[in-house]
């Protein structure tokens, strides 16, 4: 069975269409109008080893808001909706990412319950096209539609790009680890018998 998913979000402000598959190869076609948003789901979906395709069109003229908001919405529905009834998945993931001087530790539970703990500094206020505090909204809006605990946090480092950079790393490959597959889990892995 894939585990794959195609999910639209239509509203007035964005129009977003995200496939995801969890068992891929790493490839994408990422198109939001924000470059360096598009670079991060790019890698995103390369060290997670996701097939990801991203298209948004927002109303990018008032600021990227919208956009990134209903990305990650979408995403996180699009992830939800590819893991199913979650049975056989190892359920916790981390992962430490290193970026030249910076280093980011992300840890997921896929425990049906959403929160987010974020803690990473903002050292600039834009990177191109994207607003960096969008970046913390993003993780908190995917979370909440993927319905797990995710913890995001930058142990030191000091370039902008590298720290935006590490967090997507880092949370793709803890997401990753999370959704591995295990014939040694019989239903799902939670004494309640259910996620």
């Amino acid at each position: 069975m894939t585990r794959r998913a195609e999910v639209h979000r239509t509203t007035r402000e964005t129009g977003v269409k995200v496939t995801i598959d969890i068992d891929g190869a790493g490839r994408s076609s990422i198109a939001t109008g924000i470059g360096f948003l598009d670079h991060m789901l790019d890698l995103f979906a390369r060290h997670g080893l996701f097939d990801l395709d991203v298209a948004c069109a927002g109303d990018l003229h008032i600021d990227g808001h919208h956009s990134v908001e209903d990305i990650a919405i979408t995403m996180g529905q699009a992830f939800a909706e590819a893991l199913g009834d979650k049975s056989g998945i190892v359920r916790f993931g981390s992962a430490y990412v290193p970026m030249d001087e910076t280093l980011v530790r992300s840890v997921v539970d896929l425990s049906g319950r959403a929160f987010t703990v974020y803690r990473v500094s903002k050292v600039r206020d834009r990177i191109g096209e994207l607003d960096v505090e969008l970046v913390e909204h993003f993780w908190r809006s995917f979370a909440g539609e993927v319905k797990c605990n995710l913890h995001v946090e930058l142990l030191y480092g000091s370039n902008q790009h590298h720290i935006i950079e590490g967090v997507f790393k880092s949370a793709a490959k803890a997401l990753s680890a999370a959704s591995r597959e295990s014939d040694r889990i019989d239903g799902v892995l939670s004494t309640k018998g259910v996620l």
